[in-house]
């Protein structure tokens, strides 16, 4: 459950990051050397690295999540 939330989260971060940076290329072309302001090698790469950070991220609240009782959490609260 968790994992499906921060897929769902990454996914929808990666779609609205990619659509700025490409709203944005424009602007920092001037700034780019050796590697052209809509390069689509660099912008799969940087949204992978990204995307598998937070998955990374995400996974050790996960597991520690996933070795708890139920029942134990349900009879604190």
């Amino acid at each position: 459950m968790f994992i499906r939330d921060a897929v769902q989260l990454i996914a929808v971060a990666a779609v609205a990051g990619l659509a700025l940076s490409f709203l944005s290329s424009r602007v920092v072309s001037s700034l780019l050397l050796g590697v052209d302001s809509r390069d689509p090698p660099t912008f799969a790469i940087a949204t992978l690295v990204l995307a598998g950070s937070a998955l990374l991220a995400s996974a050790a609240p996960a597991v520690r999540a996933s070795r708890i009782d139920p029942m134990l959490v349900l009879r604190r609260e």
